[in-house]
């Protein structure tokens, strides 16, 4: 049996229904945020889709750990990427990555660090979705641990987004708006 077959339909499913949350959660920050002179940072788009097809005015720079992946530039958001200058950038999409990450505290004191006073922050991470690749997966986190994390943001705005069950205090995925 192949790992696909093992994959539940409910599973399947819920895919679907992260795939579409990224897809409007960007949608709609490219419709109010895209315009010429800002400076887009995607981090690990290499398996969908990213934030160019919505983004069309703002300049976008793609991020990835995997030197493979035709990024821009390769690094660890985990770490201090010396190739990168404290605030440069003015918004940063990273959209279901923080589980994949092996320490997403300091995942977000480098995103934090990069980004420009008062630029965004536009992530997504599941808390109701089963372990997925690229592995390692790590992590779920709930509302008062993302708080925690983007503590040092001057404005935090988390949706959830619930699954098929809409399951009491247990969404699906939550969508993250954070204002440096």
């Amino acid at each position: 049996m192949n790992t696909d077959e093992m994959i539940s339909e409910l599973d399947r499913n819920h895919f679907k229904m992260l795939r579409e949350n990224v897809r409007n959660l960007i949608k709609s920050a490219a419709e109010h945020h895209d315009k010429n002179n800002l400076l887009v940072l995607d981090i690990a788009p290499q398996d969908h889709a990213g934030v160019r097809e919505f983004f069309q005015k703002a300049q976008v720079k793609t991020f990835d750990i995997n030197p493979m992946s035709n990024a821009d530039i390769i690094g660890d958001i985990c770490k201090l990427n010396v190739q990168i200058a404290d605030s440069t950038f003015d918004f940063i999409v990273c959209t279901e990555v923080l589980e994949h990450t092996l320490d997403p505290f300091s995942a977000i004191n480098e995103l934090y660090r990069i980004l420009k006073p008062g630029g965004i922050l536009l992530a997504s991470t599941p808390l109701n979705f089963r372990i997925h690749g690229p592995l390692p997966d790590c992590w779920r986190f709930t509302i008062h641990g993302l708080k925690h994390m983007l503590r040092n943001f001057s404005s935090v705005e988390i949706t959830e987004y619930q699954s098929f069950d809409n399951r009491f205090l247990m969404p699906l995925q939550y969508g993250i708006h954070a204002v440096k």
